[in-house]
């Protein structure tokens, strides 16, 4: 029945759908199976992508040719911009997506992608001869050879699914766990570990009383994930999101059932996600908190189901329903499904590599919550990444590995590989060193060309991002030469209450001002009017922020040199650390375990000191 392929992935999840896109893109026969293929792309949880961090990591997946931006824009109901009251640092798209459409969409594209494949099975283990992934045996029976093989499990490796006292067997709901892959390979040496992860309840809206809850509207302008000219949703057809709040009434509710809670009554062994905790946990920790705020998000254009974000729950269904009929404008509130929690498998991502390949066993690869992590986007960039490196890896091609000061991807794999993770992983752009360097705005200027050499990014990819750097190019030296009379420019500042000129001034150095923005800078001055007509707002925009943040921006500029000294100093795999007597143990013991590929990653691995990294660095240099 099946012909030997290039790459195997193993579920179709975020993770799973852009491993696989990204493999065959590049030229490699795929085999994408998954237990339902009715599910493929499925948002298990919110409705929704982007958000602090995340959006800058699928505007970076866009970037490099993978098709998570595509598929938002055509399913979104609603953008958002967050954080446009800071600097474009923190800017981070955001859209609710029609949760039907974006799993169509994302079939679709996939059944259009030349090179891949589909079967419906259960993975129930890899076929492993002489240390390296040679293809998987599924549930059928039926073994399927490949040259690698990449593991996109989610949250089905020994899924069980807790809702109150009750618990049950389940990789999401109504959908049964994968079995046989975490129990082949902890027998071969890997480590497994536990997770727990959750969701709320899905309600009626026609149950719902929105006049008692704040209206949040969408963005008059959609800017969107992909740089492409995608098809995107008109502002005025945008679905609102609403904001209700818990009280003190539904915690007291709530409480009722901690007896019967599974994370309390300790029938859940996993750990939780620190940042997106169930609401019986809030109430817990924030006890001194008589409310919680409650997003009432939209599941598609045609359903009234609705996502009640930030009311995740593993409780009695009977104590859900209270609950939820206290809170205002759920008062008569319906249920369609109760939340629930589910725990299962992964493996500490230490066993990796760079490229997100196993350690133990070659030409296998690990992406999404499988790693750790939680969220689409962290999934959905992983996969992305072990998908380029699986094709990469069969064909004898050096890995593709994007640093921390290039991508949001970078710091992502970096933090899993260098640190682990005990609990689910989140990406903040906190978490980012450079992210003044790694914005949103940005992605296509760091990374298309990138993947372009690689072979995954398109020739119009590539040409719109020439344009637009020579288009930003030429904006900039313009504004940086011409200066603006005081007559020109003094009626535009008196009417934005901005001190006016008592000379001629260069156009870029009135742009410095913090209320003074590109487009009004434009329509108040004529001189500067042609920018408009002659150049995209897109290319406006990139023009102004680095003429705003130009300091900012060459200071990490600077940093990224200084630090590559470290990061381009290459620890051999052969180097043997037991020779270097003044490590201190624990050093020892995680240099030995994680193998750092880089002295600059042997400095972010947790517990170590950078005493031990001044020695190891004097070692290297005997």
């Amino acid at each position: 029945m099946f012909q030997d392929y290039d790459v195997i992935v193993v579920g179709a999840g975020h993770a799973g759908c852009e491993a696989a896109a990204s493999a065959a893109n590049l030229g490699s026969k795929v085999l994408l199976i998954t237990m339902n293929m009715q599910t493929i792309a499925q948002m298990s949880c919110n409705p929704a992508m982007g958000g602090i961090a995340k959006g800058q990591i699928v505007r970076e997946i866009d970037a490099m040719g993978g098709y998570s931006g595509i598929v938002t824009d055509k399913s979104m109901l609603q953008f958002r911009m967050l954080n446009k009251s800071k600097g474009p640092a923190m800017w981070s798209p955001r859209a609710q997506s029609d949760r039907m459409m974006f799993a169509g969409a994302w079939r679709e594209m996939l059944e259009q992608t030349p090179n891949v494949d589909f079967y419906q099975d259960m993975v129930k283990s890899i076929v492993l001869k002489g240390g390296m992934a040679c293809g998987v045996i599924t549930g059928l029976g039926h073994t399927i050879l490949s040259k690698a093989v990449v593991v996109t499990s989610g949250t089905f490796l020994n899924g069980i699914i807790h809702i109150g006292e009750k618990q049950f067997g389940g990789g999401r709901v109504a959908e049964k766990a994968a079995t046989g892959i975490t129990e082949q390979l902890i027998a071969y040496g890997f480590e497994s570990d536990r997770l727990k992860t959750g969701t709320p309840p899905r309600v009626d809206g026609r149950s719902l009383d929105y006049s008692k809850m704040e209206e949040q509207r969408g963005d008059d302008e959609i800017i969107g994930f992909s740089y492409l000219n995608t098809e995107k949703l008109h502002p005025s057809k945008q679905r609102s999101c609403y904001i209700t709040y818990t009280s003190q009434k539904v915690h007291d509710i709530l409480k009722t059932g901690f007896d019967r809670s599974p994370m309390f009554a300790g029938r859940i062994d996993g750990v939780g996600p620190r940042y997106c905790p169930s609401i019986e946990d809030k109430i817990n920790r924030f006890a001194e908190r008589d409310r919680h705020q409650l997003f009432v998000e939209p599941e598609g254009f045609n359903t009234v189901e609705i996502y009640v974000n930030g009311f995740s729950t593993s409780l009695p269904e009977e104590v859900q329903y209270e609950a939820l009929r206290n809170i205002e404008g759920f008062e008569t509130a319906k249920i369609f499904r109760p939340g629930y929690a589910i725990e299962y498998d992964y493996f500490p991502p230490t066993q990796l590599t760079h490229s997100l390949e196993t350690k133990l066993v070659q030409n296998l690869f690990f992406a999404g919550q499988v790693n750790g992590t939680t969220g689409y986007e962290e999934a959905a960039c992983q996969g992305f990444m072990a998908g380029i490196n699986a094709h990469q890896k069969i064909n004898n091609l050096e890995p593709f590995i994007l640093k921390r000061s290039e991508a949001y991807i970078g710091v992502l794999i970096d933090d899993l590989i260098s640190k682990g993770t005990e609990e689910p992983y989140r990406m903040f752009t906190s978490r980012a060193e450079y992210r003044t360097l790694l914005r949103q705005d940005n992605a296509d200027l760091r990374l298309t060309e990138k993947s372009y050499r690689l072979g995954l990014a398109s020739q119009d990819r590539m040409e719109r991002v020439n344009d637009k750097q020579a288009s930003v190019r030429a904006i900039h030296d313009y504004l940086k030469n011409i200066y603006v009379d005081t007559a020109e420019a003094n009626n535009y500042l008196a009417g934005i209450n901005s001190a006016l000129l008592t000379e001629k001034q260069k156009a870029s150095k009135i742009l410095l001002r913090p209320d003074v923005d590109i487009n009004a800078l434009i329509d108040g001055v004529p001189k500067l009017s042609f920018l408009k007509e002659k150049y995209s707002a897109e290319s406006l925009e990139q023009s102004e922020i680095q003429i705003k943040y130009e300091r900012y921006i060459e200071k990490e500029q600077d940093l990224v040199l200084r630090m590559s000294t470290m990061e381009e100093q290459i620890i051999p795999d052969s180097f043997n650390y037991d020779k270097v007597s003044a490590l201190s143990n624990e050093a020892l013991q995680k240099f030995k375990k994680i193998k750092p590929r880089t002295l600059g990653q042997a400095g972010r691995i947790s517990g170590v000191n950078p005493s031990d990294v001044q020695i190891l660095m004097v070692y290297m240099g005997r």
